[in-house]
């Protein structure tokens, strides 16, 4: 390839290298990987098609968009027919015609222009908001659903699909109800009912939702037909009307209709609350008709550019159906009187005290008074037939208004449903995201609308099905505001709307105006809505669908964790608040995970727990294999819900990482403190350099002033060996020796790996291997009653005590009592133990027992001295048995060794680990663990051998055994 003239494979910036779907002409387009580039300069990647970094003719794109259309391609609709279009049909619903008149009647033209006013300012903020989410990156199907999931992550957005799609399927129910209430009234003006007024509502509902079904099975084209078709009427509708206000005829007036009047204005302009009725009840009836303005935003995966289409045609949609809403709310206000009998007869006569507008027209409809009037604002659904040109346009007016949103929400409710299952968020629901035909149709998602909207259609009654939806889409729209707001908060450099008027602080406003008019219209529905949409959001929490959307909750979580890491940064530490953050060295995580378990244990929640993995390699590095690794390792990590960061380094040998580890880990406070590592069981068994690289590492983390906590299990703690065990790391192993305690596996074969899982019939365990299988669960199950005998003989500042402090917080340990055991002289174990007791009781830490070890410093037993003597007879360098020359000589290339003066000079020191390991067999042989007093050894002058064989005498043949020992400086206080 040649490119800028030169002979490379690299490819300039292709903005199809960044789309998540095909590229309109052909096969996706992806750059050259690193290692094509950085691995393999010989390999030729692009062996046909588009040649990467190439930008098509104008021919050939023109070619394969006319092949593609040739095959009938997908429907794809402009901001005109797919957004603005659907939006007014939508929000131009069943309210306009047969509920605006009374809602008038009932609030007056005041009042109505508020409540206008108040939903139209809910929808204007939420469509801004909708239009920075729509402009902030490709939109696929799935509308309300797809921006908040993408926005907020899987949690919110689950909970709000369910709720948006639900909500929509009711919508189906209100409109269809709406048309069926007109359909009923006509014919009970011809006495043509075919059971009761309820009862046919149902019938014909139940008809129509079947016919709306059929037509949006029949797929989108044949719906967006339906959908202008029903435009032009619904126009033709509101222009019959206004025409008609300006041409009032005598025979109206008994019902009511007088064309515009001042009087009547004055009259209609305040309020008129008549039986249970408030201005929130009524708003709660209004705010349905408002709800249509995701029509467009619902079938954003059918829009040709939705980035473009949303916001214009949502935001023109509110701006020319608020317009109208308000003209039809001063006109039938100024037009039509609140009452009307209908009766001709009903004059003004000169008996009668009238005062009403009507009065002055020459009417007296005061008898409505009473009630049972049957014209008018307050009684007349059907009034704006009564004041137009031609009533029968009026009724198609009203059967295109209702028809067409309910054909919206109809294909709505579906295709967001439909998203929400493709993204698998709920198990169980995936069989309604198999879509069908060109256009991926999702007709399971139509049939389980239809019985939704069915079922709601039988109730028959309009002002029950209303306040019902209104909830739930305010809860969508209060999400989607919040959206905008979060996403701005969060900062991320991924928000970048290319749709500017918005505001963070508007959009947190309209979130809260929302919220808000939940309550206000019903709240105990709002209630209702907000623990649905919690314990949604809680489950989808809960189950962490396998999902990664780049969410700013995942910005805001960033943001935050970095501004308190540099407030943390800057501010002094103080006993009270230290925690033991811990640098494990275990290796690969699986390899050792008792000893993970148990650190998590007390680390959870509380600390700081990174694991740290010294690679040494036999070959040269692969910085890429190791990268792969990381985001495995951190995988598995997270699925045994161990909460540590996997950290892993490359070099020359073990205390070279382990010092690289020590030194760089962690953030600013957020660093380690104390190196927790494996007990080196196979210490005497090896090459003894190893030996002496561990020994140092934990001189190395004395000196940076970490505390050292080393694990031994009697079996042993590295499991990584035995093929079969549960998720084995896909990785590559070469040949490599852990800092850590047990035996690594031998160098594998060149390119051979250790699979993933092996399913294949594996070879019997020997019985060594199968006790080490169960001995590594043994931290993770809870550990019932017991003890945790804390063996505190030395004062490291407190971490000794304040592990086992911390793991009987934890509930796998919480049946576990403390008891502590102490060196002391015989002569005053009651006085230590009072001591010990008081210096507990300030550390506010419960223990069952103290014991006092009064014959801590009686000689050990023969027989374990001679078992001492034989263990170090191997290392000791018998420097009188050689010339001083030769004993130098090999003491420099075997520092390892012990000299005879070193065992004189430490033999108390010796005989004391000896004795210990007595009392701990006598006093901790059923202990669930024991934590005690590590012993030190002084640098340069203890052997690694003699460090080794100390450690290795203490902690034999006991139970697990964890040796502890702080940095000296107090990690307990008694002060407030």
């Amino acid at each position: 390839m040649r490119t800028f003239g030169h002979n490379t494979i690299d490819a300039v910036p292709n903005i199809d290298f960044y789309r998540q779907t095909a590229a309109p002409f052909g096969e996706k387009l992806t750059r050259p990987s690193l290692s094509e580039l950085h691995d393999e300069l010989d390999k030729e990647p692009f062996e046909e098609g588009l040649a990467n970094g190439d930008e098509p003719s104008a021919a050939e794109e023109a070619a394969a968009l006319a092949a593609k259309e040739a095959k009938g391609g997908m429907v794809k609709f402009g901001w005109v027919k797919g957004v603005l279009i659907r939006c007014m049909l939508n929000i131009w619903g069943v309210m306009l015609f047969i509920r605006m008149s009374w809602i008038v009647g009932q609030a007056g033209i005041g009042l109505t222009i508020a409540i206008i006013f108040m939903a139209t300012l809910v929808t204007t903020i939420t469509g801004l908001s909708t239009s920075a989410i729509a402009t902030n990156g490709f939109v696929r199907g799935g509308g309300a659903y797809y921006l908040i999931s993408r926005s907020l992550g899987p949690e919110f957005g689950g909970s709000i699909g369910l709720i948006f799609a639900f909500a929509n399927a009711v919508a189906v129910a209100m409109y269809v109800v709406g048309f069926a209430e007109t359909v009923v009234e006509m014919l009970n003006d011809v006495d043509a009912l075919m059971t009761d007024e309820l009862n046919d509502i149902r019938i014909v509902g139940t008809l129509t939702v079947i016919l709306l079904l059929g037509i949006s099975v029949a797929g989108m084209e044949w719906e967006a037909k339906a959908q202008i078709v029903l435009l032009v009427i619904l126009l033709a509708a509101i222009v019959n009307y206004f025409i008609g206000t300006f041409i009032p005829t005598k025979s109206k007036e008994p019902k009511g209709f007088f064309g515009y009047n001042t009087a009547i204005f004055l009259e209609n302009l305040g309020p008129d609350f008549r039986g249970d009725e408030t201005f929130f009840s009524v708003f709660a009836i209004f705010f349905p008709a408002a709800t249509g303005i995701l029509a467009g935003a619902n079938i954003s995966g059918d829009l040709s550019d939705p980035q473009s289409a949303i916001p214009k045609g949502t935001l023109l949609a509110i701006l020319i159906t608020g317009i109208t809403y308000v003209a039809v709310a001063i006109s039938t206000g100024s037009c039509i009187v609140r009452d009307a009998t209908g009766d001709h007869n009903d004059t003004v006569s000169d008996t009668v005290n009238c005062t009403d507008a009507a009065c002055s027209l020459g009417f007296d409809f005061s008898i409505c008074r009473e009630g049972g009037c049957q014209y008018g604002l307050m009684n007349d659904f059907q009034v704006m037939s009564l004041v137009s040109a031609f009533g029968p346009l009026i009724s198609a007016g009203i059967f295109s208004a209702t028809l067409s949103s309910a054909l919206a929400s109809l294909v709505s409710a579906p295709k967001v449903f439909q998203a929400l299952c493709k993204d698998n968020i709920y198990p169980g629901l995936e069989v309604f995201a198999k879509g069908y035909g060109k256009n991926n149709e999702p007709l399971r998602g139509y049939v389980l609308t239809f019985c939704i909207g069915l079922a709601f259609i039988l109730i028959a009654e309009l002002n029950i099905i209303a306040p019902i939806i209104s909830n739930f889409f305010l809860a969508s729209y209060a999400l989607i505001n919040f959206s905008v707001f979060h996403a701005s908060l969060a900062n991320s450099p991924g928000w970048r709307p290319s749709f500017k008027y918005y505001n963070m602080w508007v959009s947190l406003a309209g979130a809260v105006l929302c919220c808000g008019v939940m309550f206000i219209i019903n709240w105990w529905a709002a209630l209702v809505t907000l623990l649905i949409v919690l314990a949604l959001y809680v489950y989808v929490g809960y189950k962490k669908p396998d999902v990664n959307w780049g969410s700013s909750t995942q910005a805001l979580i960033y943001n935050q964790a970095l501004t308190h890491c540099l407030d943390l940064t800057g501010v002094p530490e103080h006993i009270k608040n230290f925690r033991p953050q811990c640098l494990v060295l275990a290796g690969f995580p699986n390899s050792r995970p008792a000893l993970l378990h148990l650190v998590n244990s007390f680390t959870k929640n509380v600390g700081l727990m990174i694991c740290g993995h010294v690679r040494t390699l036999s070959r040269r590095p692969n910085l890429k294999e190791l990268s792969l690794e990381h985001g495995r390792c951190q995988r598995w990590l997270q699925k045994k819900n161990i909460k540590a960061f996997y950290s892993p380094v490359l070099a020359d040998n073990l205390r070279h990482g382990a010092q690289l580890l020590l030194q760089a880990s962690g953030l600013g406070r957020l660093r380690p403190n104390t190196l927790v590592m494996g007990f080196k069981n196979n210490w005497s068994d090896g090459d003894m350099r190893h030996t002496e690289l561990y020994v140092n590492t934990i001189h190395d983390a004395f000196d940076l002033q970490f505390g050292v906590v080393l694990l031994r299990l009697q079996d042993g703690l590295d499991i990584s060996h035995i093929q079969g065990q549960d998720e084995l790391l896909a990785v590559d192993k070469p040949k490599e020796t852990s800092v850590n305690s047990d035996p690594e596996p031998g160098p594998n074969p060149p390119n051979q790996s250790i699979p993933l899982i092996i399913k294949d019939s594996k070879p019997p365990l020997s019985l060594t291997d199968q006790r080490l299988l169960e001995s590594s669960q043994i931290f993770k199950k809870k550990q019932g009653k017991g003890t945790i005998d804390v063996w505190w003989l030395f004062d490291d500042g407190g971490l000794t005590l304040l592990i086992p402090y911390l793991l009987t917080n934890r509930g796998k340990w919480g049946d576990c009592r403390i008891r502590v055991f102490m060196g002391g002289k015989i002569n005053r174990i009651d006085h230590d133990r009072r001591a010990m007791a008081m210096l507990l009781s300030r550390f506010r830490i419960d223990f069952s027992d103290i014991i006092v070890l009064g014959d801590i410093n009686t000689k050990p037993k023969k027989h374990n001295k001679l078992s001492f003597k034989e263990l170090i007879d191997t290392y000791r360098l018998r420097e009188d048995d050689m010339q001083q020359d030769e004993a130098e000589r090999l003491k420099a290339l075997e520092p390892w060794r012990i000299t005879d003066n070193e065992l004189e000079l430490y033999k108390a020191k010796t005989n004391r680990q000896i004795r210990l390991n007595e009392l701990l067999q006598e006093h901790s042989n059923t202990a669930k663990l024991i934590v005690i007093s590590m012993p030190l050894a002084r640098k340069g002058t203890v052997s690694s051998a003699l460090y080794m064989c100390w450690l290795e005498t203490l902690s034999k043949d006991l139970p697990p055994v964890l040796l502890v020992r702080g940095n000296h400086q107090s990690v307990l206080t008694f002060y407030s």
